[in-house]
């Protein structure tokens, strides 16, 4: 049967009025099918509904932590799911691919079993994919190499069996792929050899065989490939030694190669067929190939009667589909328009609103407070200061004293104004800003999405960052929560002289260069600044900082160092954290112990105040193969900054590097406390 051309047009006419007089809704909740998505990956996940209790059908994922976990981004739709650790034994389902908005999903360090469901490269949004340390087993499944967006894949330590897919490949955004600590077997695909941006590889601990793709070492920006404890063999690439440390392929006992200090060297035998066949990728039973003319295949039809036969259908094929290209432009169009029109509505709502806040309900606040530092708004449904008032005498005076107007947080930044942005992060903006005092400030701006939507969780972090006062430390001013502008501001100190990364690298002449002096009153600093964190004291908890580097150490005028973000991740959720975790671990400051047992300690801090030990000491940010070993050999002249010219104590530099070496051990346990390291730093006599 057919259908005409007026008749189509017709229909297509009715659609568009009934849609101009029954308008789509445009509303703040989540989907209806992500609702059921989410609920039904609860039964999956949490079968017994022990952890996974306040997800509920009448709760509202997007509404302010009723769903623990889940975060929604401005359009409203579940955009991160963060459960790791939180004892979930059930399975991954495949209603997860419902939640197509998802750009991060941490499920690791439980106890999920089951295989990967297929149905997860439907997740073409997805970013970050953390399923290591569970009871996963199966294949990994081919689909996943359809997830274009995605950079991190970490299926580490699972009871995955198989091969490793050769769409893997696909995933030109990748940059870490963590496949260690599983049952894998066969070769290494070499289209890994095409992720032109991976900068981790890890594949140890598995049953691979055959050698080394040599197109591995084409990837310019691989900084770690780890392949130990298989069964490789053959001739490893030679280009793989500019890895240095970065390259672990003991325990291989059929690998050889030159130039590798424990690497045999290669002989005939090793040169015969040292790759086994690579498995095919999509089509692997050769059905997606093109089939011969020679084929005795009997098709519908062939040659010219099939073109002559068919040739009235493609025209009305053709006029059909411009016509529902048009209808379908329509009601695009149609909806849009609708949707602005509804938004603008709710936004002079929203406006008119703001307008009725009474001046002698600010003027309350001002005389309950006896300050002019208050919080101005909150959201509906947004309010993180409102428990504020559970506080008791001094401690409920204390939080007070912090809280700043709106208005003069904007005055102070000529409203957020560009030229007072100091930089921006993915999920703040810092701006230069001067107070009616004349006093310097920076102010932090965090978005509300970025933010803990718990708010007792966001109320106890503000109450931690309040209550932290060493020299060491850039002193917290006050904070501001705005309903209006969706934020929240922290006003820190402004500190003069940046960070610590513009006195690396310097080459002479083009910029300042720290006297030896400064550089071990700097170390010294950053030690104290650390262990004040780590102490417990009465009006303070015990804090591990989890981000340092050397652009958290801020520098001010009399080079004093002051650690910045000190709790911070006690305001942010978690897809933020482990966002600030990623940059950590590529700059080399994340301990390796973190890796199996997802929690920070305060050996973790111990191990980046190492790393940047070393940068202090060769002035450096990157710390090479060759440094390391320069410093284990105490070979000052081939470590120590050479913009020094020799200018240093070498008792003193012995010192420090063997501190770095310790702090910066491989075991956590092999680590001191800080607390004795700046004992130990305080018993330099020569020490400034």
């Amino acid at each position: 049967m057919g259908c005409s051309v007026p008749s189509l047009l017709l229909h297509l006419f009715s659609l568009i009025m009934f849609l101009v007089f029954n308008p789509p809704c445009v509303c703040g909740n989540v989907e209806d099918d992500e609702l059921k998505s989410l609920l039904d990956l609860k039964a999956a996940l949490d079968p017994d509904n022990t952890y996974l209790s306040s997800w509920t059908m009448n709760g509202n994922p997007c509404g302010g932590g009723s769903f623990e976990g889940v975060a929604c981004n401005d359009q409203g739709q579940v955009a991160n799911i963060s459960l790791q650790g939180k004892g979930l034994s059930g399975k991954l389902s495949s209603s997860i691919a419902g939640l197509k908005h998802l750009t991060g999903l941490y499920l690791h360090y439980n106890s999920l079993s089951g295989d990967i469901p297929k149905e997860i490269a439907n997740l073409t949004q997805l970013s970050d994919l953390y399923l290591n340390v569970n009871h996963l087993s199966g294949e990994i499944p081919s689909e996943i190499g359809k997830m274009e967006n995605l950079q991190v894949l970490q299926l580490c330590y699972n009871q995955l069996t198989g091969s490793i897919p050769t769409q893997l490949g696909d995933l030109k955004k990748l940059s870490v792929l963590a496949l260690q600590s599983n049952q894998l077997t066969g070769a290494i695909p070499a289209s890994l050899g095409d992720l032109g941006m991976l900068m981790r590889l890890d594949l140890s601990s598995n049953q691979l065989f055959g050698s080394i793709p040599s197109r591995l070492a084409d990837v310019t920006s691989l900084q770690v490939l780890d392949v130990h404890n298989n069964t490789l063999s053959g001739n490893v690439p030679p280009a793989l030694k500019r890895l240095e440390y970065g390259f672990v392929y003991e325990s291989n006992a059929g690998l050889c190669g030159v130039g590798f200090s424990s690497l045999r060297a290669c002989n005939d035998s090793d040169h015969v067929n040292p790759n086994r066949p690579e498995l095919y990728g999509a089509g692997v039973n050769g059905l997606s190939r093109d089939i011969p003319e020679t084929a005795n295949v009997k098709l519908p039809c062939n040659g010219t009667r099939c073109q002559s036969s068919s040739k009235s259908k493609h025209t009305s094929v053709t006029v059909g589909i411009v016509l529902v290209m048009i209808a379908v432009s329509a009601i695009g169009l149609l909806t849009f328009t609708l949707y602005r029109r509804r938004k603008q509505k709710l936004g002079n709502a929203f406006d008119i609103s703001e307008s009725r806040l009474s001046t002698d309900q600010t003027k309350g606040i001002y005389r309950k407070n006896g300050s002019p530092l208050v919080s101005l708004e909150y959201a509906n449904g947004w309010d993180p200061l409102a428990d504020s008032r559970n506080f008791n005498g001094d401690s409920q005076d204390m939080f007070q004293s912090f809280r700043f107007n709106l208005e003069e947080v904007e005055s102070a930044t000529q409203y957020f104004s560009d030229m007072n942005l100091l930089g921006k992060s993915n999920f703040s903006a810092t701006y230069k800003g001067v107070l009616r005092d004349g006093s310097v400030v920076a102010v932090k701006s965090i978005s509300k999405t970025s933010c803990k939507s718990d708010e007792a969780e966001f109320l106890k972090g503000l109450n931690t960052l309040t209550s932290l006062r060493n020299e060491n430390l850039v002193r917290l001013r006050g904070f501001c929560c705005s309903r209006g502008r969706g934020e929240c501001f922290l006003v820190y100190d402004f500190v003069p002289n940046g960070n610590l990364t513009r006195y690396l690298d310097v080459k002479e002449g083009n910029g300042e260069i720290l006297e030896w002096s400064t550089r071990v009153s700097i170390v010294k600093g950053i030690a104290k600044g650390i262990a004040y964190l780590h102490a417990y004291k009465a009006n303070k908890p015990a804090l591990v900082h989890q981000n340092i580097s050397a652009e958290k150490v801020l520098v001010d005028q009399r080079y004093n160092p002051l650690l910045s973000d000190s709790g911070l991740y006690k305001l942010l959720t978690n897809d933020i954290v482990f966002s600030a975790l990623k940059a950590s671990a590529a700059k080399g400051y994340l301990a390796p112990e973190y890796t199996t047992t997802g929690k920070f300690t305060e050996k973790s801090d111990v191990y980046a105040f190492g790393v940047l030990l070393f940068q202090i000491l060769t002035g450096k940010q990157k710390i090479t193969c060759s440094l390391r070993l320069a410093v284990e050999s105490f070979k000052f002249e081939e470590f120590i900054d050479p913009n020094l010219h020799g200018r240093f104590f070498e008792y003193e530099a012995a010192k420090l590097a063997k501190m770095a070496l310790l702090c910066s051990h491989e075991s956590p346990f092999e680590r001191p406390t800080m607390e004795a390291i700046v004992q130990e730093l305080s018993n330099c006599n020569q020490c400034i």
